[in-house]
């Protein structure tokens, strides 16, 4: 008899020995599967950087933003895309009260109705390597239905000759409207193409799927 209860309690001991052994073994597995899953994201996106380099193909986003929606589209879709980044900034750069075009006497809408203010002055209009590039993704938010003119001065700057051209913006309601097709006349060069636009906060998802679609 007191083998027989000995022998019961190794059995117990064998028993929860081996359980948890199998508890760390089913948390380890998760910890590798949540690390292999970061990995290959981190890998997916340094892999678009590398398809885009062996091709000799480059792609850059030109972006102004002024609350900061079409900053975050143009973030997502250069990321996206491997894409490169170059933000458009106002050498006096626009505050809220100057955005709210509510405001009969703020910025924007002196600048609206009065054509001759809409000069803005850049403080860069010179992107380095401009001519290593084949595609530029060109963002801005709508402004009574055109590209906002801060980014007037940088397509009149600049030669898009050779270059796939693809126009985003961000509108709280307005479509992208005519407002690529009238980038394109003013710059006169580059293969200017329909343009997406963004509702305000739009989901993530919707802005990386169309960014993965483009196959840049």
């Amino acid at each position: 008899m007191k083998f027989k209860r000995t022998l019961g309690i190794v059995l117990v001991f064998v028993l929860l020995f081996s359980l948890a052994a199998c508890a760390n073994s089913n948390t380890a597995d998760q910890k590798q599967t949540s690390t292999e899953s970061a990995t290959t994201a981190s890998a997916a996106s340094s892999a678009t950087s590398a398809e885009n380099a062996a091709s000799g193909k480059k792609a850059i986003v030109v972006y102004f933003s002024g609350s900061g929606n079409t900053k975050r589209v143009a973030e997502l879709v250069a990321n996206e895309t491997g894409s490169e980044l170059f933000e458009l900034v106002p050498t006096t750069p626009y505050t809220d009260d100057d955005l709210n075009w509510r405001d009969e006497n703020s910025r924007v809408q002196k600048e609206h109705n009065d054509p001759s203010l809409q000069n803005i002055e850049l403080t860069s209009t010179t992107v380095p390597d401009w001519e290593s590039y084949d595609t530029v993704l060109f963002g801005y938010p709508l402004w009574w239905r055109e590209a906002a003119w801060p980014v007037n001065n940088f397509v009149k700057s600049n030669d898009f000759s050779g270059k796939t051209v693809i126009p985003f913006c961000t509108s709280t309601s307005d479509g992208i409207g005519d407002s690529g097709s009238k980038l394109a006349q003013m710059a006169g060069t580059g293969t200017w193409q329909d343009g997406m636009r963004f509702p305000e906060n739009d989901d993530e998802s919707s802005i990386r799927d169309w960014a993965k679609s483009l196959a840049l």
